[in-house]
């Protein structure tokens, strides 16, 4: 990425990231998620410098039911620079709306992007260029609540229709290099040769990163226009310090300008590029393994996969063969090759395995990070890699001397080929990991016919294995969380013994690994130090209060599994849990449910009020319409009902699921609908069941105001805590129940309307026969 970022007097025809800056600042004042006050500040500071660029941006009010069953009215904000020759579209997308329930700032998720694209399009405009294509600018809302105003744009708006290819830009941390992943329904070949024709100056991306990034729980605003419209596109993303996404620490004062420069890099060459290329070509069935280095960028079709696996292979066989020949190798050696290798890959999977195990016993408080990467995170990379490299050494010491080397060096090499053999079935994005083991086998070939080795042919060799097998140790906790450690470790031996040529030759190998031990625990010292929650690196805690209508019965409520003195304050010492609570729990996708309860002090919180609109029974059905009113300003709803329960029909204000096929509502478990009411609009619900099944719904109505609430005098949190992020925080809960027998008569009217239904149907199939 960027060393440093463009400051200063940059010209007007060139992107400036201090410029993009200033939209960042101004955009992340203060937390403008869905329904909050800021949040409408936001979207007319976007129009005000759309139109200062001379555009004339439209505002796309909708009301979307998503795939994850979350209901709100949207407001995109839509421009558009027309080209003059257009047969597709380019559009540029980001969202502008910042996470709720921790109030998030959201200057890198995503005010971020909105700086980029602002400053970018004013750039572009400035040169005074004329593109081929039109390009269209689509400031998402509700990303964070299910992608609401992307599925709005894709599935509804005129301009879509026109669209060939997405450019988005997000977040999932303030630093780091910008990640390329490529999203298509189809093949990403040509995606990926134009994105290499392009050329951005400082690439970083692979196709094992998009592999990994398709099983991840994870979507941006780019996976509603891939499924809604079948528009491929390109998502570019930072994740390094991971722990402030979602959190208030997402500040100005966090973000990394660097980061955001690179992001520039990005859209200034992609934005001149795809402006005038034919945007109609890049759909295609073809896919391509794609990788960065330091070198350049690099793919091939998939179709590759298997023979370069064959031919680097076939050679592998023939030059040990010819080693074994020639008595080079040892066949008894190279087959106790594989004890130190299978060794050391065993005790630094255990070590850092259970070693991380027992860090988060002596640190109980980092399972409170969801994010599962900590302040320190980087620490304990550093720690533990070279606790698994100084192992390295120590059994390669007991096992490897010099002359063992070449024999030695064949088990690593053949167990690489097994791990690409099942690359070429399980995990294709990965197929470029086999250039490491040419390399190898190059290395291996010098040896054997030259008859003796040469050491900066071995470290030239190497080069590839460090190129492409080092940014996946550090890149695996940072994306996936510590509890990645040890596969991070694995990946060291692996990489270690493919280098095999070069550290087997060390004279001092116990020494190496000693010294490399006690810079290791230098790390583990320095993680201890660093570990202390502070002002900027703050513990996440919770606290919720929690009223059950029916019961009559308020509980305080937190999802932390380590209590401190602000929460202790309201749970007590020993607090125990209402399992009752979790009955219907807001669980985020880490699945976390409340942990501990305590019995509170009863307030006088409005309750919401049920109103029946329609309750009749049609044949075996049972057609219902219900109002529900919170009767307080509230920020989210919440419908639950028994998963045996069939639900068919349902809409919410008057709308259905986008993804909804047939009659019946599809749910995960016991959720019905997630509602995030603006301006306090009542949710109106009509749905029908069996009239046999018992109408059994239960009602959570929530507001993300219980530190400022005039009925609670709860102090604000001191500067070493922050509200925990991807869970319901700070909130004030009423649950009610809504129940209802079914109407003892069925009502006339119905049952005519069903009738002339049914004889409509009829005549308009005899008129179609």
């Amino acid at each position: 990425m960027p060393s440093d970022y463009s400051k200063g007097n940059v010209p007007l025809s060139e992107f400036s990231t201090e410029r993009a800056l200033k939209h960042v600042k101004e955009i992340s004042k203060e937390p403008h998620y869905v329904g909050s006050p800021y949040h409408q500040n936001v979207i007319n500071y976007l129009e005000s410098e759309l139109k200062k660029l001379g555009l004339a941006p439209q505002i796309q009010k909708s009301t979307i039911l998503s795939k994850w069953n979350n209901l709100v009215e949207t407001q995109n904000i839509v421009a558009k620079i027309k080209g003059f020759d257009s047969s597709k579209s380019l559009l540029l997308l980001t969202h502008f709306d910042s996470a709720p329930h921790t109030k998030s700032y959201g200057a890198s998720d995503d005010a971020n992007g909105l700086g980029v694209i602002l400053e970018g399009i004013r750039t572009y405009l400035h040169t005074n260029k004329t593109p081929k294509n039109d390009i269209i600018i689509v400031f998402s809302d509700a990303e964070e609540l299910g992608l609401n105003g992307a599925y709005a744009f894709a599935s509804e708006h005129p301009l879509a229709k026109e669209v060939g290819l997405v450019i988005n830009f997000e977040a999932r941390g303030t630093a780091g290099p910008s990640m390329m992943l490529a999203e298509t329904n189809g093949g990403n070949a040509n995606l990926i040769k134009t994105f290499s024709e392009a050329n951005p100056k400082y690439p970083v991306s692979n196709s094992l990163m998009y592999s990994i990034y398709k099983m991840l729980p994870n979507d941006t605003d780019l996976t509603a226009f891939r499924e809604k419209a079948d528009i491929p596109g390109f998502n570019f993303a930072f994740i390094d310090d991971h722990f402030d996404y979602h959190t208030v620490q997402d500040n100005f004062e966090n973000i990394t300008p660097e980061s955001i420069e690179h992001q520039a890099t990005y859209l200034m060459p992609l934005l001149t590029y795809y402006a005038n290329a034919d945007l109609n070509k890049l759909k295609t069935d073809e896919e391509h393994v794609y990788f960065s280095s330091s070198i350049g960028f690099f793919h091939y079709p998939f179709s590759w996969n298997f023979p370069l696996v064959i031919v680097a292979f076939v050679l592998f066989l023939g030059i040990v063969t010819i080693g074994l020949g020639k008595h080079l190798l040892d066949f008894k050696e190279v087959i106790r090759g594989f004890v130190p290798l299978l060794l050391s890959i065993i005790i630094v999977g255990l070590v850092t395995f259970f070693g991380w195990e027992m860090i988060l016993s002596l640190y109980p408080q980092y399972q409170d990070m969801l994010h599962k990467f900590t302040y320190n995170g980087h620490s304990y990379i550093a720690a533990f890699v070279l606790l698994s490299i100084a192992i390295c050494f120590w059994v390669y010491a007991k096992f490897t001397k010099s002359k063992l080397v070449p024999s030695h060096f064949v088990a690593p090499v053949f167990l690489w080929f097994i791990i690409n053999f099942l690359i070429c079935f399980y995990l294709k994005g990965a197929a470029f990991f086999i250039f490491p083991a040419y390399f190898a086998v190059f290395t291996l070939a010098f040896f054997v016919f030259k008859e003796k080795s040469n050491p900066f042919i071995n470290v030239a060799f190497s080069i590839p294995a460090l190129l492409i097998f080092i940014p996946f140790i550090q890149l695996l906790p940072i994306g996936l969380g510590l509890k990645m450690l040890a596969g991070s470790a694995v990946l060291v031996v692996l990489t270690f013994t493919l280098l095999l040529p070069v550290f087997g030759n060390y004279s001092m190998k116990v020494g190496w690994g000693t010294f490399l031990f006690i810079i290791s625990i230098g790390f583990f010292i320095k993680a201890h130090f660093d570990g202390k929650f502070e002002k900027g690196k703050g513990k996440p805690n919770s606290l919720l209060y929690v009223y059950n209508a029916d019961k009559d019965q308020a509980n305080w409520a937190t999802y932390d599994k380590v209590l401190d003195n602000w929460t202790k304050n309201y749970l007590g010492e020993k607090p125990n849990l209402d399992i009752s609570l979790n009955q219907h729990g807001l669980s985020s996708k880490y699945n976390s449910g409340y942990s501990y309860s305590a019995e509170a002090p009863k307030k006088n919180i409005p309750q919401p009020t049920f109103t029946f609109l329609r309750d009749t029974v049609v044949g075996n059905q049972r057609a219902l319409t219900i109002r529900i009113d919170a009767n307080r300003n509230v920020n989210r709803m919440d419908v639950f009902a028994p998963e045996k329960l069939k639900i068919h029909h349902l809409k919410a204000n008057g709308i259905k699921n986008i993804n909804q096929e047939g009659s019946l509502f599809k749910r995960k478990k016991s959720n019905v609908l997630n509602y995030y009411p603006i301006n306090n609009k009542p949710l109106t619900l009509s749905f029908q069941i069996h009239k046999d099944d018992k109408l059994d719904l239960d009602v959570m109505i929530s507001s993300f105001d219980l530190l400022e609430n005039p009925k609670f005098s709860i102090p604000k949190r001191p500067d070493s805590f922050i509200p925990m992020p991807f869970v319901l925080t700070d909130a004030i809960i009423v649950k009610k129940k809504i129940f209802k027998s079914v109407p003892k008569k069925v009502q006339i009217i119905e049952n005519i309307e069903s009738a002339i239904d049914t004889l409509i149907t009829k005549k308009d199939t005899l008129e179609t026969n």
